[in-house]
């Protein structure tokens, strides 16, 4: 008798709990759609889409299984947990099974291709050996590091016997960058789009072909408050727009790449891109996360490579972690014409 009424008991507990969450990842997911609020807390329901997909579907099978009474309750919450699926899957699935926005190359040549390491190392770390091995190894034509101070700064500076041509900004605020080539910069400027000590650059490239291409490297500040980093609660996200209208009255080939600190899919990255006429290397090819490189479960694509229509992709990596909070990624990219 104990023991039925323990397992009585232990069902009641896990039923109710499916229910509550269920309903709780319900509201979120719904809250998820609003947009155009200046509070952080809104802002972040954005990015853990995959970890919302995947609860849902776990209480959906559980709901589906432990059930007892089909009644119009029961039904009315199988509603809710499917139309929080739709709402994340329609943001999730290009990524998976969508079309490819930038093709993959149909050929390659070093004249026209370009290959671009991305490393946020995280201002606190100090494991430089490790992310040297992987450029080592990689050997890109550019490389933009992020979050460097003038410690960082002088670590690297081996790198320039072979990327002769480089832009270091560094920062003890966490938004120091730099950026190191092996190809010539025929116009490069530093600007501050969103706050006077969140830098960003902006490069023209001369390409072994002699063809002229534009890249903007970025890295804006996260949409949630914080004591000791600059941040913009309260402020529109103004960076990656700015650059859009950067891109949009260019005549060059572009390509935007960095730390957004913003997910692919939120809608601030979906204006950006669509605002300036980019593509997201990621759609087609999968998620790439890039943070976080010390969670297991919490982590989503916040390093972006972002192109015009002159582009195709070779090859698109999540290299091993360093010692940062951030993967590297690394792509290779072709100019068509």
């Amino acid at each position: 008798m104990k023991n039925q009424k323990f397992k009585s008991i232990l069902y009641a507990s896990v039923f109710y709990f499916i229910i509550v969450l269920s309903f709780l990842l319900i509201f979120l997911s719904l809250m998820s759609l609003f947009y155009d609020f200046s509070y952080w807390f809104i802002k972040i329901l954005d990015f853990p889409r995959i970890q919302y997909f995947i609860v849902c579907l776990v209480l959906l099978v559980l709901f589906y299984f432990l059930n007892r009474k089909w009644d119009f309750s029961s039904f009315l919450l199988i509603t809710g947990i499917l139309t929080a699926l739709t709402i994340h899957g329609t943001r999730l699935l290009p990524y998976i099974v969508g079309k490819k926005t930038v093709p993959d190359a149909a050929f390659t040549s070093e004249e026209k291709s370009l290959g671009i390491l991305l490393a946020n190392v995280l201002i606190k770390n100090e494991e430089t050996i490790r992310i040297k091995k992987i450029i080592n190894e990689i050997n890109p034509d550019l490389i933009l590091v992020m979050e460097v101070n003038k410690w960082w700064i002088s670590e690297l500076q081996e790198l320039k016997n072979k990327y002769p041509y480089f832009i270091e900004y560094p920062q003890d605020n966490a938004y120091g960058i730099a950026l190191y080539s092996k190809l010539k910069f025929e116009k490069q400027e530093i600007q501050f789009l969103n706050g006077d000590d969140v830098p960003s650059i902006h490069t023209r490239l001369l390409m072994p072909s002699g063809k002229e291409i534009q890249l903007h490297w970025m890295h804006p500040v996260p949409p949630v408050p914080s004591n000791k980093y600059p941040d913009n609660v309260g402020n529109k996200e103004v960076a990656l727009m700015k650059v859009a209208k950067m891109v949009a009255r260019d005549s060059l080939p572009a390509i935007v790449a960095g730390d957004f600190n913003d997910v692919s899919w939120s809608q601030t990255t979906r204006m950006f891109g669509s605002k300036a006429n980019l593509n997201d290397v990621r759609i087609g090819r999968g998620f790439f996360n890039s943070f976080d490189a010390g969670s297991f479960y919490l982590r989503w694509p916040l390093d972006h490579i972002f192109v015009t229509a002159e582009f195709s992709l070779v090859t698109l990596e999540r290299l091993p972690k360093f010692g940062s909070d951030h993967f590297p990624i690394y792509t290779e990219l072709v100019l068509k014409r």
